[in-house]
């Protein structure tokens, strides 16, 4: 069975940092597209940043620069570094998984988190002005 559990969420003030981490249990990560998305109440679900199998990343336009996806795929992990935080990045974090997924030169629908087979229970961040 394929758990993934997160870690490393807290309250910190604005342009502080934290970094998030994803254990996943029961499946490797090796191959699969691994992701963090985000919601806040009221807010839609907003995907932060995925990351394949190659190590190709992608990253969402209010996140680039700021924040940097990684995965150790020897401890199945994977991390969610987070720089410069905005009170706006205030939301519960998840991870996800999927399988089949590559990056690079991909086409066809958008890429959603909402589509992944699996994910977590997730942690909070809150940032403060």
């Amino acid at each position: 069975q394929v758990q993934l559990v997160e870690s490393g969420g807290g309250s910190v003030q604005a342009g502080g940092s934290l970094r998030l981490s994803c254990e996943a249990s029961g499946y490797t990560i090796r191959r699969k597209c691994m992701a963090w998305f985000r919601q806040s109440p009221g807010k839609e679900r907003e995907d932060v940043a995925f990351i394949d199998g190659e190590g190709t990343t992608k990253y969402a336009d209010s996140v680039k620069g700021r924040f940097t996806i990684s995965q150790d795929l020897a401890k199945d992990i994977v991390y969610l570094e987070m720089n410069n935080l905005k009170p706006e990045d205030t939301a519960m974090y998840y991870c996800a998984m999927e399988n089949g997924i590559t990056l690079a030169n991909r086409k066809g629908p958008p890429l959603s988190t909402a589509d992944f087979a699996f994910s977590g229970q997730g942690t909070q961040v809150t940032v403060s002005s």
